[in-house]
């Protein structure tokens, strides 16, 4: 069979969605505080894969949000699981999809396992980051496999945006990968698991209620460690903003596919967005989960979309057999 089928297609679709479900699902987990919801760190097998030491725990609110989020995580480990197997067993000439199938397999084993010892190590911060690195990292592959299902027999072209374009693109997304990661070390920071303590702890409000100050500076890196956190994260969205703008600017001037147009017109709205909830999340304290959920949900968007518009920019390639098929025509 040399195009996956449309069930294939779909399956691929759903993954997507459903790792970006996980993922807002794992902001659902910070802002109600239900991190250790199916038991404090320490807790061993009884926290983790178990939940209270039970397959099926009674219910309560901390842990119902917590084990929510295992599900979910669950569902997604069987539809990569599945991908992957179905392309090796069916589409094993589609190379690249075989390979994206497969590290995503390996990508939401070591985000579940990752996540077992998030929880067992209470909540530590650079593992709060790390988790969250890591599903982006899997959204992102999610997303290619989407990609690469659309390959026929000649596979999939790359979109030519012109000189620099691609570049700028990746060095937009990388950027935005590390506002993200610190961002999560930044909500690492804050598990004291009181909501009306959590407005004065940690590196979130370590500016005080100050944006685009801090403290009465701009970056006034030095003066405590939560300073230094909370600024990190300001100087990655702040490139990132550069680079995203500039991204959209060459995008919209050289207009290369439709395609690119309506990411870049969907990436600007988003950015918008993104900064106006972040800057809320500094000023205002009412609200404060559900803006904090807000900014990881357009945050996530985000990333999907400058994922999306990226994966364009290079070509998937044809199948194995259709590549050597051409060949001996070629030599023939």
């Amino acid at each position: 069979m040399t195009s996956p089928s449309p069930g294939y297609r779909r399956l691929a679709v759903w993954t997507a969605a459903a790792t970006f479900l996980l993922i807002v699902l794992g902001g659902v987990v910070r802002v109600s505080d239900s991190g250790l919801g199916c038991g404090a760190g320490g807790s061993g097998i009884h926290g983790w894969p178990l939940c209270r030491g039970d397959l099926v725990p009674g219910f309560s609110l901390h842990t119902g949000i917590e084990y929510a989020h295992r599900a979910v995580a669950s569902i997604v480990v069987v539809e990569m699981l599945l991908l992957a197997v179905v392309a090796w067993r069916r589409y094993r000439a589609h190379r690249s999809l075989v390979r994206a199938t497969i590290a995503g397999t390996v990508l939401i084993v070591a985000q579940a396992l990752l996540g077992a010892a998030t929880v067992e190590k209470g909540l530590d911060e650079p593992l709060v980051a790390a988790h969250l690195g890591l599903a982006m990292l899997l959204f992102a592959v999610a997303l290619y496999v989407v990609r690469a299902t659309r390959a026929d027999a000649g596979g999939v072209t790359a979109v030519d945006g012109g000189r620099w374009f691609r570049p700028l693109a990746m060095s937009a997304q990388a950027l935005l990968f590390g506002a993200i990661v610190a961002g999560g070390y930044m909500a690492g920071t804050e598990h004291l698991g009181r909501s009306d303590q959590r407005i004065t702890a940690g590196a979130h409000h370590a500016c005080g209620t100050q944006f685009p100050t801090c403290n009465g500076g701009f970056l006034p890196f030095g003066a405590n460690k939560f300073v230094d956190i909370h600024l990190t994260h300001r100087v990655f969205v702040y490139l990132f903003s550069i680079a995203v703008i500039a991204l959209i600017v060459l995008a919209l001037r050289r207009r290369p596919t439709a395609g690119v147009v309506r990411a870049a017109r969907v990436l600007a709205g988003l950015l918008v967005l993104q900064i106006a909830l972040g800057a809320m999340n500094v000023w205002l304290t009412r609200e404060y989960e559900l803006l904090i959920l807000a900014h990881l949900a357009t945050a996530t968007l985000l990333w999907g979309t400058l994922s999306g518009l990226t994966l364009q920019l290079f070509r998937i390639p044809a199948p194995a057999h259709e590549h050597a098929r051409k060949v001996q025509v070629a030599t023939a």
